[in-house]
């Protein structure tokens, strides 16, 4: 793997799982018993990552598993596509995937005391933006009902593995051919973001 797209930034890292807060969360202890759910970053006063605030369906059968193993990794996965030769402008050039992937691992500890704050961070932050921004006041006594089906939790970030392949070892000319190929796109503009570690 080329150290070009493993040069990341705490910054990079929060904006990719903030556009893309679905996580695949695998526990350790069964990857099968893989779960997916939405979650949010948690960062301390300087921008760096810390933990990540979610919650769990209390019947899944990852909440059994963490009482044994709390070790998990979120798999989070940016904008992808694949690029042609044709995209690329070259008939001598191979077919490649421009991609984002984050994996964090982390433990997992189910604590109902964050129930609440998990589904209030999580609807706030996806309902940014909107002029008349859910929340869960709306659904009144019914909410309590739903709660009681899930659990919230925080996991402590112990450690971040990321691959930003988005062009950075192309020469330009094929690396502006590819932008103009796949247009105006979120690839695109992480291509245009990371293309300052590309080489001259």
């Amino acid at each position: 793997m080329s150290g070009l797209f493993d040069n990341w930034s705490d910054r990079d890292i929060s904006d990719v799982i903030d556009a893309y807060p679905m996580a695949s969360i695998v526990p350790h202890a069964d990857p099968l018993s893989t779960i997916e759910m939405p979650v949010v970053l948690d960062r301390d006063d300087e921008g760096k990552p810390v933990s990540l605030t979610g919650h769990l369906p209390r019947r899944a059968p990852i909440i059994g598993l963490l009482a044994t193993n709390p070790r998990c990794t979120f798999l989070f996965r940016g904008p992808d596509s694949y690029i042609s030769p044709l995209a690329a402008g070259r008939s001598d050039w191979a077919p490649t995937w421009n991609f984002i992937a984050v994996r964090i691992a982390a433990n997992i500890g189910p604590d109902d005391t964050l129930t609440d704050e998990a589904l209030d961070r999580i609807v706030a932050h996806m309902e940014r933006g909107r002029s008349a921004p859910w929340n869960r006041e709306s659904l009144g006594a019914r909410y309590e009902t739903l709660r009681r089906g899930v659990i919230g939790f925080r996991a402590p970030v112990a450690t971040i593995v990321a691959r930003f392949k988005l062009g950075q070892d192309e020469q330009q000319a094929t690396f502006d051919h590819i932008l103009e190929s796949l247009g105006d796109t979120a690839l695109t503009s992480w291509m245009k973001r990371m293309s300052g570690k590309k080489p001259e």
